[in-house]
């Protein structure tokens, strides 16, 4: 990683201030004086010091990826393509993960994340964070659909989901299709294609839009990913 990208991610200052305090003789990596910005390093292994005090490395790392169909939500896998596959190396730290999971053929938003505790908050059941999701069904979704969905469906195993808002977006009778939208709370396997299954519909396509405060940048293509803003990370760290 370039000294200066990784000091302005740390919040020393600017590319331009860090740029200065190259000049002024500054900064050293490993004991030896920068005299480039582009000059690279390991932040797991380098030693970097600001007039002789060591700098503490500890890169938090915040991506938001419109995850494809046919990529799995897993840090690793001896045979399929992984939404870790899809980061390049000078955005992959140590310790990058997904938060939560988005199966194969599901797409939209996957937060990807180095930091254990953020994940932990956003996954947690007593926590209630809110996820939307974007579906086309195989039925027409109707308003007593609506209601059992607020009321909150049992599965087929027993299961009991807790309340979720479905709003129907459009339904095509001649196709036999409806486009909607669901809140769920929690993250039970494979729970929207199982709400629907009970009310004898087939989940045709399935795409996350929100996760808490967080929003798919619409101009990420399917695939692309980009670093989270300050006021999207800030936003996420308000969870309690």
């Amino acid at each position: 990683m370039r000294i200066d990208k990784l000091l302005s991610n740390l919040g020393i200052g600017t590319r331009s201030e860090i740029k200065k305090m190259i000049k002024q003789k500054q900064i050293k990596i490993n004991g030896e004086l920068v005299k480039n910005g582009k000059d690279q390093l390991d932040p797991d292994s380098a030693q970097v010091t600001i007039n002789d005090q060591p700098v503490a490395i500890q890169l938090t790392k915040y991506l938001m990826l419109n995850k494809p169909q046919n990529v799995i939500t897993a840090t690793e896998d001896a045979s399929q393509r992984t939404v870790l596959d899809l980061i390049s190396a000078t955005d992959s730290v140590k310790g990058l993960a997904p938060v939560g999971r988005l199966d194969k053929d599901t797409t939209g938003l996957l937060l990807l994340t180095n930091d254990g505790q953020l994940a932990h908050r956003l996954l947690a059941p007593q926590k209630h964070v809110a996820k939307t999701y974007q579906a086309t069904i195989d039925g027409i979704v109707n308003e007593d659909t609506v209601s059992r969905f607020k009321t909150g469906i049992q599965l087929k195993d027993g299961t009991h989901c807790k309340p979720a808002t479905l709003k129907i977006i459009s339904t095509v009778e001649k196709n036999n299709q409806s486009e909607v939208e669901i809140t769920i709370t929690e993250g039970k396997y494979h729970q929207i294609k199982r709400m629907f299954a009970v009310c004898g519909m087939h989940v045709a396509a399935l795409k996350r839009v929100t996760m808490g405060p967080l929003k798919l940048d619409s101009s990420l293509k399917p695939g692309q990913y980009r670093p989270l803003s300050e006021s999207e990370i800030q936003a996420l760290l308000k969870l309690k």
